[in-house]
């Protein structure tokens, strides 16, 4: 494809400190003066004609004139309040406006990351070991295969109500819900370590799932409502990075902690047990770190985005209007299936992978908890420097394209390697795989507040993640079944061919970054310039859905793409 630029409006918010940001009028002040010259004159000249008018009376008019005069040229006392989301309120306006970072952002970040790792090991601690589970509770392959689908089939009906939640009630009751019952679905898994006790074990997995709903969807909030501007995208991939590193560890611990002991039911129950348990303890200790440390949000904004916005929902909010805005985003629709299909092959591969790894390597039960570990710490990476990169360039949809095409190639690298009977090699790929397509996850949830802005970051995160559990769903489902019938040469092609189309879907979005617009222009020290006498000339955004009236700017700005 041939570079191009990608240019837009300015998105703005009058956030500035006061006299910053003031409106000006397009008349320039050297024909306001004249036309005030010449009105001042015209009374003058008047009273002259008139010969016999009193002169104190002729003074007092020409006074009261001046005064009408000033206040026709000055701008009314509420015009830059009435930009403001409350309509304006002098001094506590300006105050509101007030930006401040906290040390406290860096354990409500800490506490939350670690919540999600734990949540995301449960996840994936029953797929990497199947064939042990299998023999232990005398089931099939596709039955532990749903005890990770159940994650994603969950995820999808209690979206809405979550995220709803999130923006009715705050950061804290969300992070609380879902800290509270991955700890309890935690517990549970310790009773149904028993043969005949696999009902238990799900009942166990469907409560941790119904806790992803509450934790998946959190990372772009507590970035934008606790981070400033400059580590708001480093700080959403660190949110992220912990549900990584928990899939990473669930890849990693479970083959050392239950290895295959198929002669030896009870030695095999002794170490599941082991492993939950220690789940257990950690979680707990979570969920009171959960309830000391998480806050809705600090005494003061970290950005000028956030402190343009409500601190809570106005009364006239609607939750429904929010989805609709959203769907009616033509660049956020695309994004959503080019962001359902990445991370929907991202599930399948990770849930599939044992499966992969012992059709051509027998008995490296060990060695395929390793590979999903190399390619989630590579992911891991991917997914700081990527956010790094975001928050030096902000060229997000340039960013978020290459590393679409470089995650096809490594898909593409891995499949045709996979049966070369070199388990070194499938390392190797694996962990170039992991470093994109991991990677690629905080980009799609940066790039989606920046194009949807100011819709609440919960729910924004809410579709992605719903369609990424949409996709993760099908595309394990049908990869499995490909996987088993045919080889995992056949499943893999699938989930390239898919891929591909993401690619293709990408480089359709829009980049329009109003986020970030918002936050340069009330850094901005320069005066903006809106037409005050033609209003048919001058472009207002006016977004209901939270009160905020964003001004466009006169100035346009431009993003690189491919």
């Amino acid at each position: 494809m041939v570079a191009g630029e990608l240019l837009q409006e300015h998105v703005r918010a009058d956030a500035g400190a006061p006299g910053d940001a003031a409106t000006i009028s397009r008349k320039s002040p050297e024909v306001q003066g004249g036309a005030a010259a010449e009105r001042h004159a015209g009374p003058t000249n008047g009273a002259l004609r008139a010969g016999g008018a009193d002169a104190d009376t002729a003074q007092e008019e020409e006074e009261e004139r001046e005064s009408e005069e000033k206040e026709k040229e000055a701008p009314p006392p509420d015009e830059r309040d009435a930009m403001l989301p409350n309509g304006g309120a002098g001094e506590a306006a300006a105050k509101s406006r007030e930006t401040r970072l906290f040390a406290r952002r860096f354990a409500v970040l800490a506490v939350f990351s670690l919540s999600s790792l734990v949540n995301a090991f449960q996840w994936i601690q029953y797929s990497i070991i199947t064939n042990v589970f299998t023999r232990f509770y005398g089931v099939s392959n596709d039955k532990v295969d749903w005890l990770s689908i159940v994650y994603m089939v969950a995820y999808v009906p209690l979206i809405l109500p979550a995220t709803w939640l999130l923006d009715r009630k705050g950061l804290r009751l969300t992070a609380l819900l879902g800290s509270s019952l991955n700890c309890a679905g935690a517990w549970l898994k310790c009773v149904s370590v028993s043969p005949e006790l696999f009902g238990v074990t799900v009942t166990a997995q469907v409560i941790c799932s119904v806790a992803q709903v509450f934790i998946l969807g959190l990372p772009s909030r507590i970035a934008s409502v606790w981070f400033g501007p400059r580590e708001v995208s480093t700080a959403c991939a660190t949110a992220v990075l912990g549900n990584q590193l928990g899939t990473a560890i669930g890849f990693l611990l479970p083959p050392v902690l239950v290895p295959n002991t198929p002669d030896d039911v009870e030695l095999t129950g002794h170490n599941i047990s082991i492993m939950f348990y220690g789940t257990a303890a950690v979680s707990t200790g979570l969920f009171i770190l959960t309830v000391i440390v998480i806050k809705d949000r600090p005494p003061l904004p970290p950005s000028p985005a956030q402190a343009v916005l409500p601190d809570s929902p106005p009364e006239d909010y609607s939750y429904k209007q929010s989805i609709l805005n959203l769907i009616k985003n033509k660049a956020f629709v695309l994004l959503l299936i080019s962001y359902g299909i990445m991370t929907g092959c991202f599930y399948s591969v990770s849930t599939l992978l044992n499966q992969m790894i012992m059709t051509y390597y027998e008995n490296q039960e060990l060695n395929a908890g390793r590979i999903g570990l190399t390619l989630v710490v590579a992911g891991m990476v991917g997914s700081i420097l990527c956010g790094l990169w975001l928050d030096h360039t902000k060229t997000y949809k340039m960013t978020t394209l290459i590393v679409y095409i470089l995650s096809f190639l490594g898909m593409v690298v891995f499949t045709f390697t996979l049966d070369l009977n070199s388990i070194y090699l499938v390392f190797f790929t694996a962990g170039v795989l992991g470093f994109f397509m991991t990677g690629y996850l905080p980009l799609g949830f940066e790039f989606g507040v920046e194009i949807t802005y100011p819709e609440p970051e919960g729910t924004s995160s809410g579709l992605l993640n719903a369609f990424a559990q949409i996709f993760g769903i099908i595309f394990t489902l049908i990869q499995g079944k490909l996987t088993t019938d045919y080889n995992p040469l056949a499943g893999n092609l699938f989930l390239c061919s898919w891929i591909l189309l993401g690619i293709l879907l990408t480089a359709l979005i829009k980049s329009e970054l109003k986020r970030h617009n918002v936050n340069m222009g009330a850094d901005c020290k320069h005066l903006q310039a809106v037409p005050e006498e033609s209003p048919e000339e001058r472009t207002i955004l006016d977004n209901k859905t939270n009160g905020v009236s964003l001004a466009s700017s006169l100035s346009f700005s431009h993003e690189t793409s491919v």
